[in-house]
């Protein structure tokens, strides 16, 4: 689900900058008072498990890829504030290390996976929370990726209607949204089941350990 440089417009990385960058400032006037000897290492665990599963590409047809995001059981444990921090920090060190998402395109996968990821699960889970916990962990991990995975598809695919050639020819990413919405989204369906696994073991774990807010 990363995007890489070269794919998307200065008229939308740009702009996505200036927006991530009061995000990125929002949230980090709340994480000094949230962080304390115990949340620090427990934090860094899920961190590092967010990074993990972002560099496990899992092939995908037309010679593309996918992978689990992570993003859910950050945001339950530490809320959105953190969550966005700690995903973005995932990413540049993804893009850094292992071109996995593009410099230009920091801003965007930040506030596709990491806020409207973080947020998405949140807000999942507390709408279903009262029904069944687990099963609202695993809605709230399962909609982390696939909303994310719309925010992608629909930039990706206006590319070529923001930033083109005199004659029409697109300047940066060639396909509309009739390729990059099924072409994102039928995929992360499948891994989103697995992450939702995923995500309900970990939660869990995190409950027996007392790592989740009262």
């Amino acid at each position: 689900m990363h995007i890489p440089d070269g794919f998307l417009s200065p008229q939308t990385y740009l702009p996505a900058y200036a927006i991530a960058a009061g995000g990125w400032t929002w949230a980090a006037r709340g994480l000094k008072a949230q962080l304390d000897e115990t949340t620090v290492p427990r934090l860094a665990v899920l961190t590092a498990l967010a990074y993990a599963l972002g560099i496990i590409m899992v092939p995908i047809p037309g010679g593309t890829s996918g992978h689990a995001l992570g993003v859910a059981i950050l945001a339950l444990v530490f809320g959105l504030r953190t969550a966005f921090i700690a995903y973005s920090i995932v990413l540049a060190l993804q893009s850094l290390l292992f071109g996995a998402g593009g410099i230009t395109a920091l801003a965007v996968n930040a506030l596709a996976m990491g806020l409207i990821g973080a947020a998405s699960a949140i807000i999942v889970y507390k709408l279903l929370a009262r029904l069944n916990k687990t099963f609202a962990v695993a809605v709230a991990s399962w909609v982390s990726v696939m909303l994310p995975g719309v925010v992608v598809a629909l930039i990706l695919g206006i590319q070529p209607l923001i930033a083109h050639h005199a004659d029409g020819s697109p300047l940066f990413f060639p396909f509309g949204l009739s390729v990059t919405l099924p072409a994102v989204l039928i995929p992360h369906c499948f891994i989103g089941f697995g992450e939702a696994v995923l995500t309900v073991l970990v939660w869990r774990y995190a409950r027996t350990r007392k790592w989740l807010p009262e």
